[in-house]
């Protein structure tokens, strides 16, 4: 990728184009116009049509469409499908038809904003859409930057530029970006920035938002880009008068709309089994609708020949054949058991989601008021599987804990450190700043100490920590707490870090303020652990310092350490008063070493490709024989109510694992105070495990899994097989090794699931991901990750269910996450009360939607006996044609969005209520097939009991309204009961949508079956006057009252029963909170004389038992 400042003509090189259609060719370089929206006026119906109807519900109701226009076929009437299927079709065309004008005007905004840009010299206003790469443009304060843009210069010194990058990660905090120091000296005019010609030669176009390779070349000299020089679309300019830049991507190639595809879709442990069963429902059914057609017919093909021959009053001038009449009759019945493949369910799941994601949106006790945050359903989709979780993965540093650094205590030339003292003595101390030890202060201010003195040097002068004075107070910007921590403690100690440039950095020590020559900065990453910073002191000679985790510097320390040992001993005792640590060390070089390695440093700098691993490599050459300084422990607090959380948790049978970059026993002292860990905790360690035996297996240290040891480099030698037998050794070497890996990866997981807790120390972002999928791998468990920074993002993805806290670390693990939050005592919440709930709801619903669909059509097969099987349906067109959209839809959708069985204090008071949804007891094989076998015998009461009741029965003229459309609005109107009235959560709102429908299924039957209406549309509606005449009976009202209550009384008998004899955990609870007796008396009949007694109430208002022993369900 090749851009060239104020020179279009560049880009009309051939090498430049692609082809698109045959000989038509355009450029590879994407203009800066963005388009968001997919129709315009003339495409909106043909494609949003052509989109609807790839859904296979959609185009299957097509189908069935098609085949109703064929008179010979279809009994049933045209627009019984034709009203639901353009309901469902209208309905989501108007939604994609508002999201799509909303895009529109978002791209006319957007690409017509304005800012400067070189024109014929000089610098004129140019509307974003016209901006093409290599454009050399102006930028102002509080205005957005239109595309990808390399910095040149700015107003601020050194070129700095700060930046917000809210629209990109959602994080408001300020970062800076900072101009080559080439180009910040020599491009501050209109008319050098005119001139410039620099190339650019860099990555293509991707969606790495924190990473970009690059090299300027410019007056014959090559210039390493990075991401800090990088200004990306979306950021907006913040306490910069101006900046200047040159577009490196614009349009579609910039990150951030390269960032704006498909994120990974997630489905729900429901969603999975339900598109399974559906799928298998579906072919089941079309089986099952293909035998019953094809039996029907037969039936009527036998009935054609024994009697519909004979009978002259049925003779319709066609003289067709009994086989060819039976052919017609199993397509009339594939048109009228069509209900039976459920065409709404996916809708209305939706629906349900789309209001339970509101519910936690809306929850006031998950805000957290400190920060003005809200808990968020990022998605709509996973809320059920919320009420599954069967293993929680969690970050510690700015998740269990607050991660506000504090540094605490310190180790230096193996002297532990850390007593309580004033700093009023320094001018420059940060008043928040505590640290407890008056004699380490007396050798600062003594400064005998060459040691304490190189100490607090290299905290002040190793780290990317950027200073600000713009109020007159000096304020330090971290890229994480940990280095402003440490920055902060060495200000206190009197080595003040004051200001930095491209190629110095400004100290005061001790009141002598002095610039150094910076050198080289090694950068911090995952993998490396560590960062290193190379300077020019007073003298010209040529120090490193470099700081890390002590595993890392360990190894690369000096064999002449002589105060390793007492370091080593030091970090041991932070690390059990769960104190974070690191180790500083330094080495000096002699000029000539640092020539040559510089040299190496350079080139690898100026890597078009592979750059950090190049980089990586340089680093290792001079970032050894390392001199020990000491250690540094900062101390990072619990959150509030996180041990609560945690035993909570834990009582609902959620295995909790901590996913820790810390030392094992800094990790398993946190594990002890959130009380993931107890004294009674039987722990095995990971070097332990090979002599662990875990029924049947032996485990292989954990660490071959997951910890990358370094080892020893050796020189590479690299033989190819030369024959077929050396290549079938090698392939069947290689099969063997990854047989032998994935019985390791098993045996781990095994063993590790067998805890009750685990914690998992040392270990990188790509191997926490790594976790979460062996437990998805070989457990089948459903997953859960909880995060708050850039390291956790892996996690969060990989699990069944991703959750980010906005943090002390940015926004994005928040960005990457299906929920967010502000604390994690949230949690316990959203899975014990929202997850739960949702998991109920949504297994209610389903039952009570196949149920109401198998009782609504099945009817149409007992009626086909009566009939000659001649497809002809058991109610009336239009009572079909609007069942599933009007009658029956609202209580069954309620019944999904506000079921519930307990309240939320409950469910918080009796964790082990959530194990409902672990064990998938709501819905499941058993739970289907028992709602198809009560909609079945729901089915068979709802058409003969009227049946029989029309055969023995008088009206009061003295004759029988024995006919069809009578009866059909008797069993239509007995199923309207039956079906609203099957509810066991009656509220308000529940009890007006069952009467509600129920008033609108008879005030729209009436006029259905109205004289005024049958004459404007005689073909349409032919059941004149059929409700007023049948609904006029006293006896048909007793039939439906005895049809309901045939139906409902066993339902009622089978819940009665079930909370007496058989009582689920929610009834027992409910049972405890209504009556106040406890659940082992109440239950087991022990009756009068319960020693059980109430001692008051919880903080959540729950009546607390003297005895919770005898509670069979704490």
């Amino acid at each position: 990728w090749q851009v060239k400042a104020n020179d279009q003509r560049f880009y009309d090189q051939p090498g430049f184009k692609r082809t698109i259609f045959l000989c038509f060719k355009k450029s590879k370089y994407a203009g800066n116009a963005i388009k968001t929206y997919k129709y315009n006026p003339i495409t909106f119906l043909p494609l949003n049509l052509f989109e609807q109807f790839k859904r296979a519900a959609n185009f299957y109701f097509l189908v069935l469409l098609i085949l109703q226009a064929i008179p010979e076929i279809s009994t049933l009437s045209w627009y019984t499908t034709l009203v639901p299927l353009l309901l469902v079709l209208g309905i989501t065309a108007v939604k994609d038809l508002v999201d799509d004008i909303a895009r529109h005007r978002m791209d006319n905004e957007v690409n017509n904003r304005t800012c400067d840009v070189i024109k014929d010299g000089r610098f004129k206003a140019t509307k974003w859409k016209d901006i093409k790469v290599g454009d050399v443009v102006r930028l102002k304060k509080n205005t957005f930057v239109p595309a990808d843009i390399l910095l040149l210069s700015s107003s601020e010194p050194n070129s700095l530029c700060y930046v917000e990058t809210a629209e990109l990660d959602g994080e408001t905090n300020l970062k800076f970006k900072m101009a080559l120091e080439v180009t910040h000296r020599h491009l501050q005019e209109e008319s050098a920035l005119a001139d410039f010609d620099g190339l650019v030669e860099c990555e293509e176009p991707n969606n790495r938002l924190d990473k970009f390779t690059g090299m300027l070349s410019w007056r014959d000299s090559l210039y390493p880009l990075d991401a800090d020089k990088i200004l990306l679309r979306g950021c907006k300019i913040r306490n910069t008068d101006f900046c200047h830049g040159m577009v490196i991507f614009a349009g579609a190639d910039t990150k951030i709309m390269r960032n704006s595809g498909r994120t990974r879709f997630k489905r729900t442990k429901i969603d999975s089994l339900m598109n399974y069963m559906r799928a298998l429902c579906a072919l089941q059914i079309i089986v099952v609708l293909i035998l019953l057609s094809a039996g029907l017919a037969i039936g009527h093909t036998y009935w054609e020949q024994q009697i519909g021959n004979s009978s002259w009053y049925l003779y319709d001038a066609q003289d067709s054949s009994p086989a060819y009449r039976g052919f017609l009759t199993f397509w009339g019945y594939i048109i009228v058991l069509n209900t039976m493949n459920l065409p709404s369910l996916s809708f209305s799941v939706e629906v349900i989601r789309f209001g339970q994601s509101y519910f936690i949106n809306w929850d006031l006790q998950m805000y957290y008021p400190e920060k003005d945050t809200a808990a968020k359903a990022r998605t709509t989709t996973l809320n059920e599987q919320l009420g599954q979780i069967q293993y929680i993965f969690s970050d510690k540093t700015g998740t269990l804990t607050q991660n506000i650094m504090t540094f605490k205590k310190c180790c230096i030339n193996g002297q532990r450190y850390g007593k309580l003292f004033d700093f009023s003595w320094n001018a420059y101390a940060d008043g928040k700043f505590l640290f407890y030890d008056h004699y380490l202060i007396e050798q600062i201010k003594a400064g005998k100490e060459p040691e304490i003195q190189k100490f607090f040097f290299l905290l002040a002068i190793c780290h990317t920590v950027m200073a600000d004075t713009s109020d007159g107070q000096l304020h330090y910007q971290a890229a994480s707490p940990d280095e402003g921590a440490l920055v902060t403690a060495a200000r206190n100690f009197g080595y003040v870090f004051l200001s930095r440039t491209q190629n110095t950095i400004t100290i005061s020590e001790m009141g002598v303020q002095r610039t150094y020559d910076v050198l080289a900065i090694l950068d911090f990453n995952s993998d490396r652990k560590r960062m290193s910073v190379i300077v020019r002191e007073s003298g010209g000679h040529i120090r490193l310092y470099c700081k890390g985790a002590d595993t890392v510097i360990y190894e690369r320390l000096h064999p002449s350490n002589v105060k390793r040992e007492a370091t080593e001993e030091a970090l041991d005792v932070f690390a059990n008063e769960t104190l974070r640590t690191l180790c500083l060390c330094y080495r000096d070089i002699s000029q000539d070493e640092f020539e040559v390695w510089n040299k190496k440093f350079l080139e690898a700098s100026l890597a078009t490709s592979h750059r950090d691993e190049a980089l990586d490599k340089v680093y290792e050459e001079i970032e050894k024989n390392l001199i020990l300084l000491g250690a540094t422990a900062i101390e990072d607090k619990l959150q509030d109510g996180v041990p609560e959380t945690i035993s909570r948790l834990s009582k609902a049978d959620i295995k909790i694992w901590v996913l820790t970059g810390d030392k094992k026993e800094t990790a398993e002292n946190i594990g002890f105070s959130c009380e993931l860990l107890t004294e009674d905790t039987a722990i095995c360690y990971g070097e332990d495990t090979r002599q662990v035996k875990v029924q049947r297996i032996l485990f292989f240290s954990q660490n071959e899994i997951l910890l990358e040891k370094k080892k020893k480099k050796k020189k590479l030698k690299l033989k190819f097989p030369r024959t077929a037998e050396e290549k079938k050794k090698q392939s069947e070497k290689r099969r063997r090794a990854e047989a032998y890996k994935e019985q390791q990866q098993k045996n781990f997981v095994d063993l590790a699931c067998e805890c009750r807790a685990v914690i998992c120390c040392r270990v990188t972002p790509k191997q926490k991901a790594m976790v979460v999928e062996l437990v998805k791998k070989y457990k089948k468990a459903i997953t859960l990750a909880i995060g708050d920074g850039a390291n956790d993002v892996n996690m969060i993805k990989t699990a069944h269910i991703g959750v980010g806290i906005s943090g002390q670390e940015g926004m994005q693990a928040v960005m990457s996450s299906d929920y967010s939050f502000g604390q994690f005592r949230y949690l316990q919440r959203l899975l014990l009360v929202h997850g739960r709930w949702s998991y109920i709801r949504m297994c209610k619903f389903l039952r009570y939607f196949f149920y109401k669909n198998f009782a609504f059509t099945l009817v149409h097969i007992w009626y086909s006996f009566f009939n000659g099987f001649s497809a002809q349906t058991a109610y009336e067109d239009w009572f079909i044609t609007v069942y599933n959209v009007l009658y029956s839809s609202l209580p069954v959708l309620l019944v999904g969005l506000f079921d519930q069985d307990v309240s939320d204090k409950l469910s918080l008071r009796f964790p082990r209520l959530y194990v409902l949804g672990q064990r998938d007891l709501l819905f499941n094989y058993k739970k289907f097939f028992l709602s198809l076998l009560h909609g079945a015998v729901t089915s068979l009461i709802i058409f003969f009991i009227p049946y029989g009741a029309y055969l023995v029965s008088m009206g009061q003229d003295g004759e029988g309204p024995a006919d069809y459309q009578s009866f059909a609005v008797t069993a239509a109107s007995s199923l309207i009961f039956v079906i609203g009235l099957d509810t066991s959560y009656w509220t308000f709102v529940n009890a007006f949508s069952v009467f509600g429908s129920i008033a609108l299924y008879f005030g729209l039957t009436f006029d259905f079956h109205s004289a005024g209406i049958h004459v404007l549309f005689p073909s349409v509606f032919q059941f004149t006057g059929a409700a007023p005449n049948a609904l006029r009976q006293p006896y048909l009202w007793l039939t439906m009252i005895l049809t309901i209550a045939i139906c409902l009384l066993p339902v009622v008998a089978q819940r009665f029963l079930s909370m007496t004899i058989w009582p689920s955990e929610s009834d027992k609870v409910s049972e405890i909170w209504y009556l106040g007796e406890c659940g082992r008396c109440l239950f087991t009949g022990a009756g009068g004389g319960c020693p059980c007694t109430w001692q008051g109430w919880d903080e959540m208002g729950i009546k607390v038992p003297s005895n919770p022993s005898h509670f069979g369900i704490l």
